[in-house]
């Protein structure tokens, strides 16, 4: 099944199949790597951290009362990915939703299973935006399978070792508080996007000011969009977290309410922040185009100073320029034979020159016009 993008609001794509599709198909791109598979199972007293060739050999971490995490990066091979819908015996719904990237951010319950469907994102360097990657959550009785779009970078590593080094209390706490702290690491790796951002825009302020061009608009444009984008994801993932907290159930233990709360709170800092980047960049625009239109001024006010300047001058140049005869009558401008004409007419014109130059001088017109 070929992969169909769908632009949702302008903003972002979102997968969808060909009408008449069988639900539950799923569809692997080649662009996608082999799935590598990390699995920890942890208690209080201990942590196991191992590499998994193929998602059966979990099953033995499942049926023990600690909490065992699998994370697999890559959707490539879609033999293993069918072998863990297996495993984990995850609705054919669920596993299409978490193949066929990329799906809307959002929270759903399958029998003893919470699935909830989010995405990380990357700032790019050299100003070519953010990068956006699903990453799908599997929530059961002492379990949690975490499935990541891609496999170039593990957004949870710290994760890994706050388990390891028994950092907090994630080692005393269910695999629902593990969701959280994954959760809480997916919004606040919002925030150095958005730092990023908010250092582009100072540097565009500082270019908007001093010196202006096509370029400094197409950048503020391309940064607006961006933020567009960030606030919609952010807006997502607070409707993400509001439904877990809306939304009572067993997964989530009553004590991990605050904590989710304060996830929740994190989004609306972000949603904040995006918020007045935006109005920021509308600003920028507008800045800029109040510059440019004094610039015009500026050079239309230059060109009359000119023009004004030179029109008498052309006016007398051009009457003496029609040599009349005088022989024929004394009123053929009988300027033409005097001795001191041609000195005369030049003196005459640099005094109506030098007349207008004093007066725009003295009106402020060449404080910034010439």
């Amino acid at each position: 099944m070929k992969r169909l993008p769908i632009q949702s609001s302008g903003r972002l794509d979102y997968f969808y199949d060909l009408p008449g599709t069988v639900p539950g198909t799923l569809s692997v791109s080649n662009i996608h790597a082999s799935p590598q598979l990390s699995l920890i199972d942890y208690n209080e007293t201990q942590a196991i951290q191992t590499v998994l060739a193929s998602p059966r050999e979990c099953l033995e971490y499942l049926d023990t009362e600690s909490v065992s995490w699998l994370n697999v990066q890559g959707l490539g091979d879609i033999n293993m990915l069918q072998q863990m819908g297996d495993v984990f015996q995850l609705h054919p719904l669920v596993l299409e939703d978490i193949v066929n990237v990329p799906q809307r951010p959002k929270v759903e319950r399958y029998g003893n299973q919470l699935v909830i469907i989010t995405h990380v994102v990357t700032f790019l360097p050299s100003g070519q935006g953010f990068a956006s990657e699903q990453v799908s959550f599997v929530l059961g009785d002492n379990y949690l399978l975490t499935v990541q779009q891609n496999s170039v970078h593990d957004h949870f590593a710290p994760i890994r070792t706050r388990i390891q080094q028994a950092k907090g209390t994630i080692r005393r706490m269910g695999a629902d508080y593990l969701a959280y702290t994954l959760l809480d690491a997916i919004v606040d790796g919002f925030f150095p996007v958005l730092e990023a951002y908010g250092e582009q825009l100072e540097i565009l302020e500082d270019e908007v000011m001093l010196h202006p061009s096509q370029k400094t608009l197409q950048n503020i444009y391309h940064l607006k969009r961006d933020l567009s984008n960030l606030r919609h994801l952010i807006w997502l993932q607070r409707d993400t977290l509001a439904s877990l907290l809306r939304d009572k159930d067993t997964f989530i233990s009553r004590d991990l309410e605050i904590y989710v709360r304060d996830c929740y709170d994190h989004a609306i800092q972000l949603l904040d922040i995006v918020q007045s980047y935006r109005e920021a960049c509308a600003g920028l625009m507008e800045i800029y185009l109040s510059v440019m239109s004094n610039r015009m001024n500026e050079v239309m006010k230059t060109l009359t100073v000119i023009s004004t300047i030179f029109i008498p001058l052309t006016f007398i140049a051009g009457i003496y320029g029609m040599n009349f005869n005088t022989a024929a009558s004394p009123l053929n401008m009988p300027e033409l034979n005097w001795y001191w004409g041609y000195p005369s007419a030049w003196l005459v014109m640099v005094l109506i020159a030098g007349g207008l130059v004093y007066f725009f001088w003295k009106r402020g017109w060449f404080e910034k016009s010439l």
